[in-house]
Order: C-alpha cells, then structure tokens, then sequence
C-alpha cells in the first residue's frame, strides 16, 4: 500500500468543487482511498482517523491531497487524476459564458462581482466565497442597486447587519448570509425543491425548513410564488429581523402572493413581536410558522394556512416496509438504556425535531442545543438522547454541506449502530436542486447496514426517516422513499410525524417519568 499527502498553499477552491475532485479520484483504479479538502482542524482530524499523516503544520487555508493507493504505479495515476480534475474545475474547463473580450480575442471573464453585473445587466446576484470574502462581494453588488443572495456561511454577524442596512437604504434584498434556499419567480436558487407557481409566498429565516413547508403545500396541491430566504440569524436579536421586513414588502407588493408564510427556526421573542406588528398592517395576510416552545411546528403551521384558505388538509405521505416495526405499534425492544439519536443535515428539521421530543424524553443533548448546559462536546458523543446537525457551519468549514456530501453522517450512522444506548436512529434525507444527485441509495445502504450489525448483537434498531421533497424533484420523491422503506426505515415526508414515530418507539426508561429532567447537566 503507497500513501501520499501534500499541502498546498495559496489555493483555494469551494467545497462543492473538492468533493467532485475526491470522488473522482477515488473511482480510480487501484486508488483505496482519497480525501481532497481544506486543511481545517475537522478535516485534518478525519485525515488523521483515515490513516493518513498530516504535516503538523497544516493551516486551514492549505489544500490538502490525500491518496492511498494499492502500489506506486496506482498511486500516480491517482495523482493524475487530481490533475486533471483540477483542470477540469478551472475557467478554461468549463467555459467562460457572459464574459468580455480580451486582448487576445479570448473571453475574459469579470474579475469583481460588480462588473458581472454591470456586464450581465443583472438584479440579483448570488455570492457564494469563503465567508471572509463574502460581505465585500456582497457589498458590491447592493451598490450596484442589486438583491444579493449570499450563500456563504462564516459571515460575521457584524457584517452582515451592515450589509442589510445598506441594503435597506438602497431598497434592493440581501438574502442571507447562510443562505441555502430560495425560488424568485419559478427560478431556483441554492438547495430547493420543485414546486408549481401559485398563490403563497414564504419568508424563510431557515433553507430546510423553507423546503419541508413547500413540500408540505406541493403534496396539498397549493403552490409558490416566491421563496425568499433570509438567513438564519435574520431573527436573532443582534440582526433583528432586517431582511425578513425588506421581504415581507417585497412579497406584499408583488400580485401574484395572497399569502405570506414566515418561516424560522426559534427567533428571538421581541424580534418576532415587532414583526407580528409590522405585518398586521400589510395588506396581505402573514402566518407564521416560526419554531418554538409551545408554539405549532412546520406541519401544523402548513395545516393552519390550508385550512385558512380553504383547502383541505392531506394525509401526509408515509412509506413502511412490510416487516417494519409500525410507529403506532409496540416499541421495539433490546438490552440498556434506549435513547433517541437524531442525525440531521438541516439544522431547522434538527432544532424541530428537538422541540417536539424534549417534552416526552427530557433534555437532548446537542451541537446547536435548545439550552447551553446541553451543548456536545467536540466528538458530538453522549450516551443520552442526542441530535446531531451535520449542517452546522462548524462541520461546514472546507467540506460540502451533508446535503451534498454525506460522509461523516454515513459514519456516524454505523458507529450508532454498534452502540447498544441507540434505541432508535431519526435521520432526515432532503432532495431537490442542489442536493446529493441520489441520496437514496447511500443512504438506504447505511439503514439497511446499520440494523444489520444490531440484529448481529441480539437488538432491533428502528429507524425512521423525514424525507423532504416533491414530485418534481430530480432524485424522485417516491423511488427513494420506496428505497428507504425496503431498507428497514419507516419514511415521513413531515419531519414532525417522523419524530413523533421515533419517539414512540423508544421504551420507557424504568424508574424516570416521561418529560422529566433526569440526566440533564
């Protein structure tokens, strides 16, 4: 076996782009392993557990390259094929569309944010950059008098109360940052799901979360005007709700919206009261579907708004295996304690789940927590009830969203599965534009694996799946729901039936009463 691991300095390229490289260097022959990805301590740290020897030295703005291969000549043709996959991602490789001429009569493509959109005559532009980059590219562009979506994560929250009130007195929209999730007019942004025009428009301080309502109301047969996302500090207190207001103007203003739906994970109260008072004097009417204790979740807020308009409420899909253990049937039983452990790449289906559970289990320990004193450790381990967001942008820092590169919650799969505290696996699956081309497979192999190896130690493992996505959507709704199922998993398209299931199939821990705050800190 022949290793090779370098560092490259002075390189960048985004986290979507390494994860094309890595595959395509792993389909190499003879190529056992390959990790190509910014040295950050989260990278560095599943270099290290993949065998692989990383200079101590490494920065997290070095590139690193990792290859294992079976004999010295595999090892160079893997080394080749980081080439040429490099090669592949550069402006040369894949056209320089939209751009002006240069000296040599070669298409030279805009060098600022600015000039793309004074060359493209644009008024939106999309900034997706390193997040210490992202507010200046952001900043050209609102001076340019253009909506930006930033899609960048890591933005300082600083910059990004300046940004909106610039934004604000130039009367354009920034959408983000963290913005994963939008549709302007039929179009698409970021991660999204395909869903038909129509009359309801939604405001989203939360990308999964504005995709679980919108399949909710696509499976109702109501549509979407527009989507516009807002990033998921926008109703914080420190961003106080900036863009959610620019939002709510844009939509009351536009014809084709007879509704607003305003969706966020659980924002801060006087930020939320002071929008509550600013959108009863709009002339369209506003619901909301903003997460919290004692407030409805996603699929309540969505039922609210059918039966408000008229509609009439579905039964929301769901998909089991003919030898699954039913989620209003008996809980599944084994040895030990049985906890709860949810497995999350969207941080507002993570944060609902949570909300909906804590009250029946007690605390639930967290990387994004619902109070402090519940918060994970670095190794995201506990022998309690856990949910875990792989979307967080402390696991997002030089590798892809989980959306689109599923591996370390592959991993952590299996290692739950040979943990005999794991009484049931949650985990959420999201298609549409942007996502995992076919999540399905993957991850029904990783179901089917996981309750392999606890029937292989005496215990049943349920597992039950909240999969978001539409008809439309390119992965196909029902194929991979049909793929989970014969996997094991129980499947919901709604993320709060899907955790009511897995609460109820957890057994009662002996001698504790259900709700109680035993084992919290």
């Amino acid at each position: 076996m022949s290793d090779h691991v370098e560092l490259r300095s002075g390189v960048y390229v985004d986290s979507v782009g390494l994860m094309q490289v890595s595959r395509q260097v792993a389909a190499t022959p003879g190529v056992r392993a390959a990790q190509v990805a910014m040295a950050t301590d989260l990278n560095v740290e599943v270099l290290t557990g993949m065998g692989f020897a990383v200079p101590g030295h490494a920065a997290p703005n070095d590139l690193v390259v990792a290859v294992r291969a079976d004999d010295e000549e595999h090892l160079r043709a893997g080394l080749a094929a980081v080439e040429a996959a490099f090669a592949a991602l550069r402006p040369g490789g894949r056209g320089t569309g939209g751009a002006a001429e240069g000296a040599t009569g070669q298409a030279v493509p805009p060098r600022t944010l600015g000039r793309a959109v004074a060359v493209a005559g644009a008024d939106l532009a999309l900034v997706s950059v390193p997040g210490r980059c992202a507010a200046v590219e952001a900043f050209d562009a609102v001076d340019r008098g253009v909506s930006v979506m930033v899609f960048s994560d890591n933005v300082p929250v600083e910059d990004e109360v300046r940004l909106k009130d610039a934004a604000a007195a130039r009367d354009v929209l920034v959408m983000g940052p963290d913005c994963g999730t939008a549709v302007v007019a039929g179009v698409a942004l970021g991660f999204a799901n395909v869903v038909d025009r129509g009359p309801v428009g939604i405001v989203a301080a939360s990308g999964t979360g504005a995709q679980q309502v919108m399949a909710l109301l696509d499976a109702a047969g109501v549509g979407t005007s527009h989507c516009l996302g807002v990033g998921g500090r926008d109703l914080s207190a420190a961003v106080a709700g900036r863009s959610t207001r620019q939002a709510l103007a844009a939509l009351d203003a536009d014809p084709a919206t007879e509704r607003i739906l305003v969706v966020s994970k659980p924002p801060a109260p006087e930020v939320l009261a002071d929008l509550e008072a600013y959108a009863a004097q709009l002339g369209t009417p506003v619901h909301w579907a903003t997460l919290g204790p004692g407030s409805p979740d996603l699929t309540a807020a969505v039922e609210a708004l059918l039966r408000a308009t008229g509609h009439e409420v579905p039964a929301w899909p769901r998909w089991t295996p003919a030898a699954a253990v039913d989620a209003t049937g008996e809980p599944g039983t084994g040895p030990g304690d049985r906890h709860l452990r949810g497995l999350f790449c969207g941080g507002t289906l993570a944060d609902e789940a949570m909300l909906i559970a804590s009250p029946a289990l007690g605390g639930i320990r967290s990387n994004i927590p619902l109070s402090p004193q519940l918060a994970l450790g670095t190794d995201l381990t506990a022998k309690d009830h856990v949910v875990v967001d792989f979307g967080d942008d402390a696991l997002t820092r030089g590798r892809a969203h989980p959306m689109i590169d599923p591996t370390l919650r592959l991993e952590r799969i299996a290692t739950e599965a040979t943990d005999p505290s794991c009484g049931v696996l949650l985990l959420d699956l999201v298609l549409g534009y942007g996502a995992h081309a076919d999540p399905g497979p993957e991850l029904a192999s990783a179901v089917a694996g996981a309750r392999a190896t606890a029937a292989a130690a005496g215990r049943d493992l349920p597992v039950v799946v909240s999969l978001t996505g539409t008809r439309g959507d390119p992965q196909g709704l029902e194929r991979t729901a049909e793929a989970l199922a014969a996997a094991g998993a129980v499947v919901h398209l709604s993320n709060a039936a899907a955790t009511r299931a897995a609460v109820d199939l957890l057994s009662p821990r002996p001698g504790r009463r259900p709700g109680s705050d035993e084992g919290q800190p």
